[in-house]
């Protein structure tokens, strides 16, 4: 008996090995705080629906705290840990100074969490349910999240440093995703984030006014557009931190407008518009600009293995009762 136990698990290990995802196999699992913390899901989407009522901005922003968390260390919660005097953290890296946001949000709902499932719930798990919460209610599509990430126990500046930028061109935005375990579908469809949030013109102006030093705009923008963004962001340096929305058409809503703007030449970011400068990149979009079913199914596959990077689980990180500090 005990020997066709031991056989059983044995066949079970292997199974895992060879047929599930190496990522989330055998490690996380989407009824992970089933018993622990049965009202979890729920809490974290009320406090997520009360952010985005009070700021719709605020859908896009916990999106994009998802995805700048997961691109350094691993999706471990380490981007929401404060400055010591022994480590410098990630909050002042320059791709997330005064602009990443949405920490007080994950403050409010850990804080929320911890009365509900003291010492039980990872701040990287409560990050992982707000980005999927904030797209579902901005109108995008539902996935099921598979929990069970612990928490860093540290963070890297220099790492947020090098995440994926604006200015960079197409090839090395996909090598630091192909580094992640990511490929181009994964910059394509994951790039279709911007259909909602804002960007702040120092992002895009070389655009308009002095594109690659040539004193002139991008001759890929379309024509109505630059006149708009020229308005929005004059040719001087106090209109830098100024916003225009990455998605002129449906701003506040997510959908798949972004990728019909890129087929107009209609993209914010020359990093969007990029997408349609390479064939397989570009007949994603195409298709995307069509079909946003497909869309929504590919966005949810790539947000669950984006998801998946680097884990903690186990006994490895920890639970923190503070999302700013290690315990």
């Amino acid at each position: 008996m005990e020997h066709n136990n031991a056989c059983k698990l044995a066949s079970l290990h292997l199974f895992c090995l060879l047929f599930l995802s190496a990522l989330v196999s055998c490690q996380l699992d989407y009824k992970f705080y089933d018993n622990s913390c049965p009202n979890l899901t729920k809490l974290v989407r009320y406090g997520i629906g009360l952010a985005i009522q009070n700021d719709t901005r605020m859908a896009a922003s916990l999106l994009r705290l998802h995805f700048h968390d997961c691109f350094v260390n691993g999706c471990d919660g380490s981007i929401l840990l404060d400055d010591t005097s022994t480590m410098k953290g990630e909050k002042n890296a320059l791709a997330n100074r005064n602009s990443v946001r949405g920490y007080e949000v994950i403050d409010a709902i850990k804080a929320t969490v911890e009365k509900a499932c003291p010492a039980t719930v990872s701040c990287a798990d409560i990050v992982t349910l707000a980005a999927r919460d904030a797209v579902f209610l901005a109108g995008g599509p539902f996935w099921g999240v598979p929990l069970g990430r612990r928490d860093g126990l540290t963070a890297s500046e220099s790492e947020a440093n090098n995440m994926p930028s604006p200015f960079e061109p197409l090839e090395n935005i996909t090598a630091k995703f192909t580094a992640k375990g990511l490929d181009l579908k994964d910059v394509v469809v994951l790039s279709g984030a911007h259909t909602i949030g804002f960007a702040q013109c120092f992002t895009f102006k070389q655009r308009l006014f002095d594109f690659g030093g040539s004193g002139k705009p991008d001759p890929a923008l379309d024509a109505s557009l630059l006149q708009n963004l020229q308005t929005v962001c004059p040719n001087q340096d106090d209109s830098d931190t100024k916003l225009a929305p990455l998605d002129f058409v449906t701003t506040n809503r997510f959908d798949n407008s972004y990728f019909k703007n890129l087929v107009n030449n209609s993209g914010l970011l020359q990093s969007d518009q990029a997408l349609m400068t390479d064939n397989k990149a570009a007949s994603m979009v195409v298709n995307y600009s069509k079909y946003p079913y497909y869309f929504y199914k590919d966005f949810s596959a790539s947000m669950v293995k984006m998801a998946n990077i680097g884990l903690l689980t186990g006994q490895r990180g920890e639970i923190r009762k503070n999302c700013r500090m290690v315990n």
